[in-house]
């Protein structure tokens, strides 16, 4: 008897295992068109704010990157309408919904707080140092949770695009300065989300 107890715990634990794997597998399997999705659209931002700011040499167009969550999560909204059949919820998606949300609570509040204090700030070279330090910051903690991401949902892709958007914009931040050409880090980060939604879909055609 306790041989068979035994026996039924273990295929209980292997059974539980295999519901994970296959609901990371699905998840992966359906976030390729939104890697796709943001990916572009955070290139096609990036390049927007980069021109508007180096023809102007104002830095203010920055705040167009308010309307990138306007924009996207619509889009993102439609192409969870259409997938067929409906993609249910569950623990891994709840975990990696908890990481993107997080990213993107954390992100927001960074960039409200920094344009805060560059209106009611005394010392403007501080606030030029705010600002400037705001897109690491940001590209960063985006590289953080695209990592944490790809490990919670065991995919190499994933993992290695966001080590690659946190660490390598953060070089990029470095090399380029505090001025325009630092968005370009974005749209460094959009070409390698991108890629990586390419690469999924690619996986799971």
């Amino acid at each position: 008897m306790e041989q068979n107890k035994e026996m039924t715990a273990s295929e209980s634990l292997a059974l539980i295992a295999e519901t994970m794997n296959n609901n990371r597998r699905e998840i992966v399997r359906h976030s390729g068109k939104y890697f796709v999705m943001w990916g572009i659209l955070l290139t096609v931002f990036s390049l927007l704010v980069y021109i508007l700011w180096k023809t102007t040499g104002n830095a203010v167009w920055n705040n167009l990157w308010f309307a990138l969550p306007v924009v996207g999560f619509p889009l993102a909204r439609l192409l969870r309408s259409k997938e067929n059949p409906v993609r249910a919820e569950n623990y891994i998606s709840r975990i990696n919904g908890g990481i993107w949300g997080t990213f993107g609570l954390f992100a927001c509040s960074i960039a409200l707080f920094t344009v805060l204090f560059g209106v009611i700030g005394d010392n403007p070279l501080a606030s030029l140092v705010a600002g400037a330090s705001l897109t690491a910051m940001i590209v960063l903690l985006f590289g953080m949770a695209e990592t944490i991401s790809g490990i919670v949902l065991k995919n190499w892709a994933i993992k290695i695009a966001g080590f690659l958007t946190g660490i390598g914009g953060v070089a990029i931040y470095y090399i380029t300065g505090a001025n325009e050409e630092q968005m370009l880090i974005f749209t460094f980060a959009g070409i390698v989300l991108t890629a990586t939604g390419l690469i999924i879909k690619n996986q799971y055609k």
